[in-house]
């Protein structure tokens, strides 16, 4: 009986360990595939506006952010219902987006008219546009709350975003083309990406001084096609993951010394990646092999790939 009853415990709490969800964002087919992450396989297509990119949860996990770009708006999916609910403004051609930590502001970058849109969730306006470089993209936000931050890839700069005040109060030169901005757990570093020079700065949130330049080789590709684009920064620090584009790589470094440690093997030019809930899976979407890779980071392998829309760009991941 002992025996039995420590065979289910040791089932339940396999089981639990990969109850999440993934939500991938298709370009090209104007949905959000929904993935099964115990099953690892495709369950749900949920339609949404034209050409979706960036998406995120909800502060209470019910809802699905999505920003269809050719829309001009965010969608909202209710996810238990698993259909689209409503929309919200957002202004022109959203692309990345984040929630402010207060739950209830999105911080929109509209690459198309040079501004980032702050969206009152509740009230379902834009309360303020603060402007910004040429073509703005990447969005990150401090864990703190105290601060957001954009890129700008035309401008090749870092803008950063007094999120009290809503006023920009810095500008910083960076590489090549910025795709990607993240702030660390602790809310003390700045974690950015350079398409076309291919690498990765650090800088720090206090100062703005750099910190690092993180620049990737793999074997048998040339360096045109090492182009830096998603970033995930792990929970404890301990880690970071880099999506290199039509390398057809991630990067795994050592958030604490900046040394890249491996890489592995995905889909065809991978855009966007995400962390499942207890740090040890890594998703990514291939925009060109429509598909997904899902790498365990425990055994340094991918293990599975999985079929999805065409042209997957943005994913999160729900517990």
């Amino acid at each position: 009986m002992q025996v039995l009853i420590l065979a289910a415990v040791f089932i339940v709490t396999a089981h639990v360990a990969w109850a999440e969800t993934v939500y991938v964002s298709n370009e090209q087919d104007n949905t959000v595939s929904v993935i099964d992450g115990a099953a690892l396989k495709l369950v749900d297509t949920i339609p949404v506006g034209r050409r979706p990119r960036g998406i995120r949860l909800s502060a209470d996990r019910q809802k699905l952010y999505v920003a269809v770009g050719d829309d001009n708006r965010i969608d909202v999916v209710d996810l238990k219902a698993g259909k689209l609910e409503g929309s919200l403004p957002s202004g022109e051609d959203p692309e990345l987006f984040v929630l402010h930590p207060d739950g209830r502001r999105l911080f929109v970058a509209n690459e198309n008219d040079n501004l980032v849109s702050v969206l009152d969730i509740p009230e379902r306006r834009i309360v303020t546009e603060v402007e910004v470089g040429v073509e703005p993209e990447g969005m990150g936000v401090s864990p703190d709350g105290r601060f957001v931050v954009n890129t700008s890839e035309t401008t090749s700069m870092l803008h950063v975003i007094d999120a009290g005040t809503l006023e920009l109060v810095d500008n910083v030169l960076v590489g090549t083309r910025p795709r990607v901005a993240q702030v660390s757990a602790d809310s003390r570093q700045i974690w950015v990406s350079s398409e076309l020079r291919g690498t990765v700065e650090v800088f720090d949130v206090e100062t703005r001084e750099p910190l690092a330049t993180i620049g990737f080789e793999v074997p048998g590709v040339p360096h045109e096609l090492i182009q830096a684009v998603g970033i995930q920064l792990t929970q404890d620090g301990s880690r970071a993951y880099v999506a290199l584009g039509p390398a057809n790589r991630v990067a795994e470094i050592d958030a604490k010394t900046f040394k890249v440690l491996r890489t592995y093997l995905v889909g065809q030019r991978v855009w966007h990646i995400a962390l499942s809930p207890d740090g040890k899976r890594l998703y990514t979407a291939n925009g060109n092999s429509s598909d997904v890779s899902v790498i365990d980071l425990e055994s340094q392998a991918v293990v599975k790939t999985i079929g999805v829309g065409r042209s997957p760009w943005g994913l999160v991941v729900a517990p």
